[in-house]
């Protein structure tokens, strides 16, 4: 599954989102506005930024939206 940490008003969350939206990819988004979704995010991945992706099949986790969207298209 693909859990995807954000913040509404980050465009570059918004990137990810719409590319994941237009391409009919399953993900939970986790708005880090949510206290408890910004303690997990930094507890993954050491810093509070967005977007970040945690593939939890997979047990890979990115920042970085050109990356995280590579990383989708290379999984197809």
């Amino acid at each position: 599954m693909l859990d995807l940490y954000i913040l509404e008003t980050c465009p570059y969350c918004r990137k990810v989102m719409d590319y994941f939206e237009a391409n009919g990819i399953k993900f939970n988004k986790k708005n880090i506005s949510d206290k408890e979704n910004r303690e997990e995010l930094i507890k993954l991945g050491g810093h509070e930024q967005v977007p970040f992706l945690c593939d939890t099949s997979n047990h890979k986790c990115m920042y970085e939206s050109d990356d995280i969207i590579s990383y989708v298209k290379n999984m197809r």
